[in-house]
């Protein structure tokens, strides 16, 4: 590892500043320096999904990018999504549709769909899937999951619409 950096991150809306190397995987900078829990650490190689963040509002794996690259970017997580009180519809859609088991997947799930809505608020079926397709779920909530993403398409667009 290199040698520690001062800069400023922007995370869900707030300026942190860190003094880290800049190689750090940013994953260990949310959870161990921040304390932000949304983001998992599953397979550590940017494979499962578990660790989704949006940069910019583009899904990314935080276990595989070095926090340097996020800075400057705004970064995005589970945690500033919505809270109790006032779930994003996204979250809100996997609440209703119980679109979870174990909940390990739920983070890359819930952010891979917030992606997608971002870019396109009305997927179709199989454009769902594709976004999808890399964030590894071992629990069999699949059925769920998809209800859960087209209930939170129309959700998005009743949000947008007030």
């Amino acid at each position: 590892m290199s040698r520690p950096n001062e800069f400023c991150l922007d995370v869900n809306n707030v300026r942190h500043a860190l003094s880290l190397p800049a190689d750090v995987p940013l994953l260990y900078v949310l959870r161990n320096d921040l304390a932000l829990n949304g983001p998992k650490f599953g397979c550590g190689i940017g494979e499962c999904g578990a660790c989704t963040v949006l940069i910019d509002g583009v899904a990314a794996r935080s276990c595989a990018m070095p926090v340097g690259v996020a800075v400057g970017r705004k970064v995005l997580t589970l945690e500033g999504l919505g809270g109790r009180a006032d779930p994003d519809p996204v979250q809100q859609a996997f609440i209703t549709e119980q679109a979870a088991q174990c909940g390990y997947c739920l983070n890359g799930m819930i952010m891979s769909v917030k992606a997608l809505l971002l870019r396109n608020p009305d997927p179709t079926e199989a454009q769902i899937r594709s976004e999808l397709e890399f964030n590894l779920c071992r629990c069999g909530t699949h059925v769920e999951i998809m209800r859960a993403a087209k209930l939170a398409a129309g959700l998005s667009k009743a949000a947008a619409h007030e």
